[in-house]
């Protein structure tokens, strides 16, 4: 069997259902099978664009349709359409059980709010209910990040390892964990702020207010800011990348360095070492706290590959703490790419589903059963 993109389908793997233990397993395992492969949508709505699709039960997207983002000053009503239009789209042609929807932002830790959003205009937003009511489907809503490590620990880069934390590398850096079968969303919902830890006291002054944060260091923002920079200061050796540019500074964006970067550019090579090598340090520390046994870095940065990759793994491999005593977490490419999100909050959403359905079967045996 093959994947779509042509290589071998990935298997699927059989999670410990919503984290709760052995039983929770005995449980998934008396499932009928029908409700394993239940299809289920999946929303990831980003800051320029949405994108829905259906997902199977091994993580397959057999349908997709796009959509621009709504201007963030718009009211919450108006993304809301958006995500009922497509929802509703793929549903006229296909039997769907539920909907997970990933959101750029912080979302509570009932999955029922969307409390903050950078790119859209959502304030303690009951997102989940205003769906719920009107798709008419059970809804999950959950942060974007933490979707993406679950289809990566179902499908892609993580399977088969039980403590797996996920950085993505995109306009600034997200993450999430995954710990022996669950998402750790911590307390509040909130965790996997990974890229507003302070990396550098005193250092570039973040969006979030603070200064010195890693996402300062190692994300797509820093490596543009650092390319326009050498521009603005008139520095001969940016010249090639600029003219690549179209000769205008605004010109120079993440995607164009990395594909300088393959082509030999040496200063988008040197850009790109940078960013790997906060990037490792990061991890490093990452890897102190929560000793996890793989990281997983995806986002659009991580398209670069081992132009990143690699000093990342050469920067944690010296930066660990206790190195030469201690085992060593692997850090890998993650394996979904842009699906990830949209896979992994679809298979969220397929638990609520399951549950959802195993509900309705047993209150139907239950009024047929003659007393």
């Amino acid at each position: 069997m093959t994947s779509p993109n042509g290589g071998t389908a990935r298997p699927a793997v059989l999670p410990n259902l919503l984290g709760l233990g052995p039983r929770a397993e005995r449980r998934r395992r008396a499932l009928p099978a029908s409700i394993l492969r239940l299809p289920t949508i999946g929303v990831d709505i980003g800051g320029t664009k949405v994108i829905a699709g259906v997902v199977d039960g091994e993580g397959r997207v057999i349908d997709r349709i796009r959509t621009e983002t709504p201007d963030k000053s718009k009211s919450p009503r108006v993304v809301e359409d958006v995500i009922v239009d497509l929802v509703l789209q793929l549903a006229d042609k296909h039997d769907v059980h539920a909907v997970g929807v990933g959101a750029a932002g912080w979302v509570d830790a009932d999955r029922s709010r969307v409390l903050f959003a950078p790119h859209l205009n959502w304030r303690n937003e009951p997102l989940q209910e205003a769906l719920s009511e009107r798709l008419r489907f059970p809804v999950v809503v959950e942060n974007d990040a933490n979707a993406a490590a679950w289809a990566e620990w179902r499908f892609g880069a993580g399977r088969g390892e039980d403590h797996m934390v996920m950085i993505t590398l995109g306009t600034g850096i997200g993450g999430a964990v995954v710990r022996d079968g669950y998402v750790d969303r911590g307390k509040y919902g909130l965790a996997g702020e990974f890229g507003h830890m302070q990396v550098v006291p005193g250092g570039h002054r973040c969006p979030c207010g603070n200064r010195g944060c890693w996402e300062q260091y190692s994300s797509g923002n820093a490596l543009v800011r650092e390319a326009r920079e050498l521009v603005a200061e008139e520095s001969p050796v940016v010249q090639p990348l600029l003219a690549r540019a179209g000769g205008t500074p605004s010109g120079i964006t993440g995607p164009l360095v990395t594909e300088a970067a393959r082509d030999g550019d040496p200063v988008a090579v040197e850009l790109l070492y940078e960013v790997g090598r906060w990037l490792g340090v990061g991890i490093a520390n990452l890897a102190a706290a929560l000793d996890p046994g793989r990281f997983v870095v995806g986002g659009g940065v991580s398209e670069a590959g081992d132009l990143l990759l690699g000093p990342a793994q050469d920067a944690f491999r010296r930066t660990l703490t206790g190195r030469g005593f201690r085992p060593e977490a692997t850090v890998v490419h993650a394996a979904l790419g842009n699906e990830a999100g949209l896979v992994g909050a679809a298979d969220l959403a397929r638990q609520v589903a399951r549950r959802f359905r195993t509900i309705k079967r047993h209150r139907i045996e239950r009024a047929t059963t003659p007393r």
